[in-house]
């Protein structure tokens, strides 16, 4: 048994009396999983970041893309000060 793996949660072959629905009614699904590349079981750390930089590449919405790397640049510049940096090798 591995320290960093994650149990599987255990599947029982339970069917409710009263339910006439359509799919498993114990389905737990988040609305935008549809949208999303990143949900799922992709295991290490490579394949994580390779599916998160395609969804932010292939994200149709660019105002969003825009406000991540303006507060990147800020949070930067914030670290930068603290670690005071000499800015001026820029200017």
């Amino acid at each position: 048994m591995g320290i960093f793996k994650t149990r599987k949660n255990k599947k029982y072959s339970y069917t409710p009396r009263f339910y006439k629905g359509e799919g498993s009614p114990f389905e737990i699904k988040h609305p935008f999983d549809d949208f999303r590349s990143t949900v799922g079981s992709n295991k290490g750390l490579k394949n994580k970041l390779v599916s998160a930089l395609n969804d932010y590449k292939h994200n149709q919405n660019h105002t969003a893309n825009k406000r991540v790397l303006i507060i990147i640049g800020i949070l930067i510049l914030i670290f930068l000060f603290i670690i005071e940096f000499d800015l001026s090798i820029f200017f």
